[in-house]
């Protein structure tokens, strides 16, 4: 007997397919499809319109793996981090973070992360496998459920800012996003989705090549190569020169203006040296530029930059430069979900070995 395939892996022509070639009407497949993204059925015995002939040749030819919360913290802020359990046992993590303004879906594309980033407790992690499609889609659902289900509020925005590199599992990634947005997914703007990276030159102009319609954001965090390179090793193949060209490139092709993502250090890159480099940089495209506090990790090399410091080197930008400048507060700090800290610190315990 043939392996069993993953269903949600096929597209709906695909499921079609499949029904007209086992003698079915191939109109089954828009209900399944519809049972498996818009409903985010759970197994085929949850498809109460198909006959019980029909869900048991499904059964007999496929699997559903879906994601479930090992376990969940809510922060004093009301921001919560999950633990995502996914079909083997591996764990990732997602957070919601709810504002006055918005309720955002932060969430994760791998298990771990490759890049060793030395102010960021994922990058600690070893990099053990790419989150598939459908596993990113869960988690973005479970979080959309959360925020109606805590908080009486839809979800309205949706960053991959959580574990991993999402330029390396492009694939998925971009496979993932359409599902989301997709009128037989969740129906979501591709305006409200960020993608962040780390900043992969080629990758960056892939993305406009394919003329994408999300958001990107870039984590720069220091504008001068020695400085970046010394806290992101991926600068010493992806230096600034060639992330000015891939973003000019990702903003002649896609009319998006990027984000840069700075997060401010105590004495390493708060000076207003550092933010004539920074404005600098921010010449080489129409930009908007993130200002974020650190969140300490455990053993850091790194402080929390002053808040006085933080707020003078911000309106520099602005006053000085004329940028468009946000600085952003952490969140979920008491329950290790803020930016950088997402590293399977949880009582469900990580299998991920």
């Amino acid at each position: 007997m043939a392996e069993k395939q993953n269903i949600r892996s096929l597209s709906r022509e695909e499921l079609a397919e499949f029904f007209t070639a086992h003698g079915e009407k191939a109109f089954r497949a828009k209900q399944v499809y519809e049972w498996l993204w818009k409903k985010q059925a759970g197994s085929f015995d949850a498809m109460k319109n198909i006959s019980s002939s029909t869900r048991a040749l499904l059964e007999e030819h496929f699997f559903i793996h879906t994601v479930t919360i090992a376990e969940k913290q809510v922060s004093a802020d009301k921001t919560i981090k999950n633990a995502f359990r996914l079909h083997d046992g591996k764990i990732t993590e997602g957070v919601l973070i709810p504002t006055t303004k918005r309720m955002t879906a932060c969430i994760s594309s791998q298990v771990g992360c490759s890049l060793s980033c030395k102010f960021c407790a994922t990058g600690r992690l070893d990099r053990l496998r790419n989150i598939e499609p459908e596993e990113i889609f869960d988690q973005v659902a479970l979080i959309k459920k959360q925020a109606e289900e805590h908080y009486q509020t839809p979800l309205s925005n949706i960053v991959y800012m959580g574990m991993g590199e999402p330029l390396l599992n492009y694939k998925n990634v971009l496979k993932s996003v359409e599902l989301i947005t997709s009128e037989e997914g969740l129906g979501m703007s591709p305006r409200r989705i960020t993608i962040s990276t780390a900043g992969i030159a080629k990758m960056i102009k892939k993305l406009g090549d394919d003329e994408v319609k999300f958001n990107l954001a870039l984590s720069l965090h220091a504008a001068n190569d020695a400085k970046r390179s010394e806290i992101m090793p991926i600068n010493e193949q992806n230096s600034l020169e060639s992330l000015k060209e891939a973003l000019q490139y990702f903003y002649e092709k896609t009319g998006t203006r990027p984000t840069f993502e700075y997060i401010i250090f105590k004495d390493f890159n708060d000076s207003l040296e550092d933010a004539k480099e920074l404005a600098a940089f921010c010449k080489c495209v129409p930009c908007k530029v993130n200002i974020i506090e650190y969140n300490p990790i455990d053993d850091g090399e790194f402080e929390r930059a002053d808040a006085d410091k933080t707020d003078k080197f911000a309106a520099f930008l602005e006053n000085t430069f004329n940028l468009i400048v946000n600085v952003r507060r952490s969140r979920g700090k008491d329950i290790d979900a803020a930016c950088g800290q997402l590293a399977n610190k949880n009582k469900a315990g990580s299998p991920n070995s």
